[in-house]
């Protein structure tokens, strides 16, 4: 054999060595790769929190000691749109009048967060801390409900379709336990309240109309335990519709 060919046989399994090395080096990397992509592709989606408000001891300390004089000076801003007395002139905008305290202070919370999507009421809570929610929220639940002849109020409004009455009365008083709907007056009252939850006896339909379609959509996402998601969602169109507009009519029980 020729020093020529001797060198060459001697360099193959120098470099098919190597070759096997640098195969043996790529195949954890290649697993790898290929597990994370298999954990990445199986990874839980990331968990949306609906809303930061917790009803803590310390939070329901903070609202009820809510100053109802410092709230009606912070309030003659938002007689532009919900009405000096409450009650706004635009059906579309929701009244305020009476509110609950807890439910009015968690929605300027979740407007402040982000969780609750406007973006006139985002910048309008921008500069309130979360001691001027809760004197706005004083205010506004000591604010009288009764109808008053010189104020602009828009609510009533007239039914559309006054055969929705029946419709709008069995969700309200009963619900519907096949599709898991509660009656409407286990959360908003008179029958029960729950945390969170506003009165609709004087809310305007148009509002209330909006709120449960963006509810259905999931565009409007800010509800705890999705209990408004679900029951919006289940609900058919005229049924959204037959609700809005009862109440709107100033015909929910009180």
């Amino acid at each position: 054999m020729s020093p020529v060919n001797q060198t060459a046989s001697l360099r193959t399994p120098v470099r098919w060595r190597a070759t096997l090395a640098v195969v043996l080096l790529a195949i954890p990397l290649l697993w790898s790769r290929g597990d994370s992509s298999a954990q990445q592709s199986n990874a839980e989606p990331p968990v949306r929190v609906p809303s930061n408000v917790a009803w803590t001891h310390e939070t329901l300390v903070l609202i009820s000691r809510g100053d109802a004089f410092r709230g009606l000076i912070l309030a003659r801003r938002c007689g532009h749109c919900h009405g000096e007395e409450g009650f706004s002139a635009v059906p579309a905008f929701p009244n305020l009048a009476g509110a609950v305290r807890l439910s009015f202070w968690k929605q300027m919370e979740d407007f402040r967060s982000g969780k609750r999507a406007s973006p006139v009421m985002q910048e309008a809570v921008a500069a309130l801390s979360t001691r001027d929610s809760a004197d706005l929220a004083a205010y506004y639940s000591m604010l009288p409900t009764a109808s008053d002849p010189q104020d602009n109020r828009a609510f009533p409004q007239a039914m559309q379709d006054p055969s929705h009455a029946q419709i709008a009365i069995r969700l309200i008083l009963f619900g519907d336990g096949q599709r898991g709907i509660p009656p409407c007056q286990s959360c908003h009252g008179p029958v029960s309240y729950v945390n969170g939850a506003p009165l609709l006896a004087h809310q305007n339909g148009s509002y209330l109309q909006e709120q449960l379609e963006n509810f259905a959509s999931g565009s409007r996402s800010n509800d705890i335990n999705v209990r408004m998601r679900s029951i919006a969602r289940h609900l058919k169109a005229e049924e959204r519709t037959a609700v809005s507009e009862y109440y709107g009519a100033g015909l929910g029980p009180e």
